[in-house]
């Protein structure tokens, strides 16, 4: 019982994704219509810790869901080597550096609907400046980065955070972060910490 393709069609394209249209033969038997969201490049996600076990973290902007979204850096590898790609993303959203990185997993968005591999990475021994909000701030506890980049601002990203690794978890529970891929980002790096019984 699988799904059978009989013919294929690009119904639209850039240079990021490509949109397919496939005539198929379903697992019933039946023909059938799937549409497929393939992305030109896998993803990276970066779980960026600082030496205070805290996770750095990016609010931005979403055109899709026209939210504010509270995310791990990532990004789209661009034809580059997954970790070069995650070290590129790191330092473009966040301004940090790290001295050690890990694959800790992969994994696919969407599977229902997109061919989208993502790679996940666990960043230590950041590099660059995170400074405490003053006291009598009004913003959630945390640490935040001082002046957003060109590139920062080009996404959207008007905030770079470091929290407690178990309050970026809590910000899941409580729908704060709300982004499919950092929730998973954060739980594959929590596994390989060890974090989980």
């Amino acid at each position: 019982m699988q799904w059978t393709t009989e013919s294929t069609r690009t119904a639209y394209e850039n240079p990021w994704i490509r949109v397919r249209e496939d005539r198929v033969i379903r697992p019933d038997g039946a023909p059938g219509i799937y549409g497929v969201v393939e992305l030109r490049w896998p993803a990276v996600f970066v779980v960026a810790l600082t030496d205070a076990d805290e996770v750095v973290l990016v609010t931005q902007h979403r055109y899709t869901t026209d939210t504010l979204s509270i995310e791990v850096p990532a990004g789209a590898s661009d034809g580059e080597e997954p970790i070069v790609a995650a070290q590129r993303e790191l330092l473009e959203e966040t301004g940090l550096r790290a001295r050690e990185w890990v694959r800790v997993g992969g994994m696919d968005a969407l599977i229902g609907v997109a061919k989208a591999p993502e790679h996940v990475f666990v960043a230590r021994g950041l590099t660059g400046t995170l400074n405490r909000r003053g006291a009598g701030s009004s913003d959630a506890p945390g640490r935040t980065v001082r002046g957003l980049s060109s590139s920062q601002a080009e996404e959207g990203i008007s905030r770079v955070e470091a929290v407690p690794f178990a309050e970026a978890l809590g910000m899941i529970s409580a729908g704060t972060i709300r982004d499919g891929e950092t929730i998973a980002a954060l739980a594959l790096a929590g596994l390989w910490l060890g974090r989980f019984a």
